[in-house]
C-alpha cells in the first residue's frame, strides 16, 4: 500500500496543490479566507460567550482562538473527506489510481492551512500579550494526532457516503454537536466532575488535543504526556480502522456513480 502511494506521488503533490490553490479559487479575497472565517468565529464567540459564562477566565481571547482554529482544522479535514470521493466521481470511473489519494490529500492540505492560520494565534498572543515559548514546538506533534483523527474518521465516512448520498449531511449534524462536547468556547471546569457530561467531554480525544495546543500557546507548560500518548494511540487506532473500512468499500465505488 505505502509502495503504491509512493509510486504515485505526483499525484497526490498535483492534488494537494489542487486543493489548496482552488478551495477559495473563484473568490474575490481568495486565501484571505482561509484567516478572515476564524476570525470572524473568534469576533461572535468573545462577543457573545462572556456574556452567557460567568467566568471566562484570563486571556478569553487567545483560549477562543486556540479552540476555534484547530477545531476548523479537523471538521474541514473531515468534511473534506466525506464529499472526497462523491466529488472525484468521473474521475474514479475511467482512471485508475489509489482511491486512498482523494482523503489523503484533503488532510494534507488541511494540515498546511492549519500551520498557515497557527499565524494568527501568535498574533493574538503577541496583541494580548500572552507571550511565546519554547512550548510551541509540540504543537506539529498535537497537528499530527489530530490529523490522524481526522484522517482515520473521513476515510470511513467518506467511503460510506458513496453508498449512502446523504451520509454527508449527517456528518455536518453530528460535526456541530461536537463542537459544543469540546471545550472550545467554555472551560472543561466548569462542569462538576461527576457529572455524566464532563464524563462524555472527558473521553472526547478532541478535548486532550485542545488542551495540548492551549498548553503551548497560551500555559506555556508541558503537557500530561500519558494523556499524549493515549490521544496518539487512540487516532493511530482510528485511522487503521477508518483506512481498513475505506479499502473494503472502495471496490464497489465506480458501480455507485
Amino acid at each position: 500500500m505505502f509502495q503504491e502511494l509512493y509510486k504515485y506521488r505526483e499525484l497526490i503533490k498535483t492534488s494537494v496543490k489542487k486543493e489548496i490553490r482552488g478551495k477559495y479559487k473563484a473568490s474575490f479575497l481568495g486565501v484571505l479566507w482561509s484567516f478572515i472565517n476564524p476570525l470572524l468565529q473568534v469576533l461572535v464567540y468573545a462577543i457573545v460567550f462572556p456574556y452567557m459564562l460567568r467566568n471566562t477566565g484570563d486571556n478569553y481571547i487567545i483560549y477562543l482562538v486556540t479552540g476555534i482554529i484547530p477545531w476548523t482544522y479537523f471538521s474541514t479535514v473531515v468534511n473534506e473527506c466525506v464529499t472526497s470521493v462523491k466529488a472525484n466521481a468521473g474521475i474514479i470511473k475511467k482512471v485508475y489510481f489509489p482511491r486512498e489519494i482523494l482523503p489523503l490529500s484533503s488532510a494534507i492540505s488541511g494540515i498546511i492551512n492549519f500551520f498557515i492560520s497557527c499565524f494568527i494565534i501568535l498574533v493574538f498572543c503577541f496583541i494580548w500579550n500572552a507571550g511565546f515559548s519554547w512550548h510551541l514546538v509540540l504543537v506539529p506533534l498535537y497537528a499530527v494526532i489530530e490529523g490522524m483523527l481526522a484522517l482515520g474518521i473521513g476515510m470511513a465516512l467518506g467511503a460510506m457516503a458513496a453508498y449512502v448520498q446523504d451520509l454527508e449531511y449527517i456528518v455536518n449534524f453530528i460535526l456541530t454537536m461536537a463542537f459544543y462536547g469540546t471545550p472550545i468556547v467554555y472551560q472543561f471546569d466548569m462542569f462538576s466532575g461527576s457529572s455524566i457530561l464532563s464524563k462524555l467531554i472527558a473521553l472526547n480525544p478532541m478535548t486532550g488535543i485542545m488542551q495540548g495546543y492551549r498548553d503551548a500557546f497560551l500555559y506555556h507548560v508541558l503537557p500530561d504526556w500519558t494523556t499524549t500518548f493515549i490521544l496518539l494511540g487512540v487516532s493511530a487506532l482510528v485511522l487503521v480502522i477508518g483506512w481498513t473500512i475505506f479499502r473494503k468499500l472502495e471496490k464497489g465505488f465506480a458501480e455507485q456513480f
